[in-house]
């Protein structure tokens, strides 16, 4: 049986950022910005997200994904941080770890919570709790073949868009202390990786997602979703 999310071989060497989520009061507004600006193809909704309470567009870029996140019903964890925002905001981050077992025991050692976990035949996937990670919600998948993701739908090779999700910015209050936590659970200096924490008051968390393979005549970053989108022409990874 083929998973979900057919494989392809562009995929880059582990840990790396495959996802970077937004979380949305009007999905269908957010969504068509992100896909008119960005130049995506249609996205895929999942079904499954209902657990949560929620409803989204996953949008493929190259072999990483971009999605977009509108709660629909009370007392949900995205809706929860739209409010303390006071509005739209980047809300997760979705790493690909070839040892997901260590990454948990990494975890377990900095005194991370779990929050969600899922064991399929072409994934197995946990979600940190944002409150001991800052910053975001982190998820550590292991997807099988390390090619594939299962979120993207099974048609995101025919929908992929010839760009790629390759950084994200953190705004946080304490930027030392979230990147030691953020190196330490994934094993890797977080900008070999593409990942940047900066010092914010406002402590924002996920603000900023870099999209590589793109260039824009003005160069300007744009704001989608609450979210800065910055632009380079060479991805970083």
């Amino acid at each position: 049986m083929r998973p979900r999310g057919r494989s392809v071989p562009d995929a880059g060497p582990v840990p790396r950022l495959r996802q970077a989520v937004i979380a949305a009061r009007d999905l269908e507004s957010v969504a068509g910005e992100l896909r008119l600006a960005l130049g995506l193809g249609e996205p895929f909704a999942d079904p499954g997200v209902e657990l949560f309470g929620l409803r989204n567009a996953v949008f493929a870029l190259g072999d990483t994904f971009l999605e977009v996140v509108s709660p629909i019903r009370p007392d949900t964890s995205a809706g929860r941080l739209i409010e303390r925002r006071g509005g739209d905001c980047g809300y997760m981050l979705m790493f690909q770890v070839e040892d997901l077992a260590g990454a948990r025991e990494r975890a377990r050692a900095e005194g991370v919570r779990e929050v969600f976990e899922v064991h399929l035949d072409d994934m197995e996937e946990v979600h940190l709790h944002p409150a001991d990670m800052r910053a975001a919600i982190v998820s550590l998948s292991r997807p099988q073949p390390p090619e594939s993701w299962r979120w993207g739908g099974p048609d995101w090779t025919r929908q992929r868009a010839p760009v790629r999700v390759t950084g994200a910015t953190l705004s946080v209050a304490t930027p030392v202390s979230v990147v030691a936590r953020w190196q330490s659970v994934l094993d890797v200096e977080l900008e070999r990786i593409g990942i940047r924490a900066g010092a914010d008051d406002l402590d924002r968390g996920l603000s900023e997602i870099v999209i590589g393979g793109m260039s824009r005549p003005t160069g300007d970053p744009l704001l989608i979703g609450g979210v800065r989108f910055v632009f380079e022409d060479e991805s970083r990874g």
